[in-house]
């Protein structure tokens, strides 16, 4: 618990406390588990709070702008929407505080200690981060716009929607970081390590394509997620218009429910290279594909550069009343041997009763019999045969 005798000079205002504190220079002050909304004052700009005990502490909203807090001890420190601008944290142990919707913009984390900390949705633009350990730390949503993150130790952080526009992301260890619609435009990404201590250390200069380095990198670990989705990946294709949205959400719920991986891809998104290239790379990994080609507006390209380009059990699926682009029947023709007869259907409710039977068993007895074609020697002839 907090010395009371502390805390009554905290309760005198910030500018008595500061007097305080440089007069007693060598008292680390307790704070500990204290509220501060108990002693009615929020408002600590510019107070002096380095190599202070503040751990279990809770400090909401607080005013610290300009505050130092270098040393100090904030284990599980409730500092939520608390402002830290251009606060000075140096060296200050932060493990599995509460910083989510904090600004800390500007603010000094060298040497800060924020493993396992809460920086979900905080503002820490322009900061300098490091060096220093956020391993397991969450900043999901938080804003490191042109921040300075210099090694930094970052092992299973987790980085969902995070803001690193034009921030310098250097010499930082992303070992099982968890990153996903990262923001890095402008970013300067160098030397990323993504092997754990103990193994040879191998770096990248992009935070996005690190995880999938890695994974190649662990030779058993790809093999195992390229058997996965190929023995149990299954594209769906459609369009994510409203009315289309709840067949193929009935499709990928029923996909589930019979042990398999349901991949999305949507027809609703501007046709262009880039969506062509990802369809044709799903499509390579996937088990079967199952396309709804009911109503589109125009011939989809992905339809037509993903059937002649692979073997794989091609299921079409259309409502009744609908008929197909005008290409669908020339490309089903023209590739029977893996595109299955076009299923018309009523409602969503009875595609779903006889998915099982009427597409995914015909779509898996059709790969058997593409395996054993792929699986047949070459075919030969000899001269000597025209003699």
């Amino acid at each position: 618990m907090a010395n009371q005798e502390h805390v009554a000079i905290l309760r005198q205002g910030v500018e008595d406390w500061n007097i305080w504190r440089k007069i007693h220079s060598e008292i680390k002050p307790d704070l500990g588990k204290i509220n501060l909304y108990s002693i009615d004052n929020t408002y600590f700009y510019a107070a002096n709070f380095s190599n202070t005990y503040l751990s279990g502490a809770i400090f909401g909203d607080a005013y610290l702008k300009d505050a130092d807090l270098s040393r100090a001890s904030l284990v599980q420190t409730n500092l939520c929407g608390a402002n830290l601008e251009k606060a000075n944290l140096y060296g200050a142990d932060l493990r599995g505080a509460k910083l989510s919707g904090a600004h800390l913009n500007g603010a000094d984390l060298r040497y800060v200690d924020l493993e396992r900390a809460d920086l979900s949705g905080a503002n820490l633009s322009e900061a300098t981060i490091g060096p220093a350990n956020l391993k397991e730390a969450d900043l999901s949503v938080a804003n490191l716009s042109e921040a300075t993150l210099i090694g930094v130790g970052l092992e299973y952080a987790k980085l969902y929607r995070t803001n690193l526009t034009r921030a310098v992301i250097e010499d930082c260890r992303i070992h099982g970081i968890s990153a996903w619609d990262v923001q890095l435009e402008g970013a300067k990404q160098l030397d990323l390590r993504i092997t754990p201590f103990g193994q040879p250390k191998v770096t990248v200069d992009n935070l996005e394509v690190a995880q999938f380095i890695y994974l190649l990198l662990s030779t058993h670990k790809i093999r195992e997620v390229i058997n996965t989705i190929g023995q149990k990946g299954v594209l769906i294709l459609g369009r994510f218009t409203p009315e289309r949205k709840a067949v193929l959400d009935a499709i990928r719920e029923k996909l589930r429910t019979l042990n398999f991986l349901p991949i999305v891809f949507d027809f609703e998104r501007p046709t262009a290279r880039d969506f062509t290239e990802t369809i044709l790379t799903l499509a390579g990994l996937s088990c079967f594909i199952i396309a709804d080609i009911t109503n589109p507006k125009s011939s989809p390209l992905e339809l037509q550069a993903t059937v002649p380009n692979y073997m794989i059990p091609f299921v079409p699926i259309i409502q009744e009343g609908e008929q197909p682009f005008a290409m669908f029947t020339d490309l089903q023709n023209r590739y029977h041997d893996w595109v299955l007869d076009t299923l018309r259907y009523d409602t969503p409710s009875n595609l779903v009763k006889v998915l099982e039977q009427a597409i995914v068993r015909p779509a898996l007895e059709r790969q058997a019999e593409l395996l054993l074609i792929k699986a047949q020697d070459l075919r030969t002839r000899h001269i000597k045969d025209y003699f």
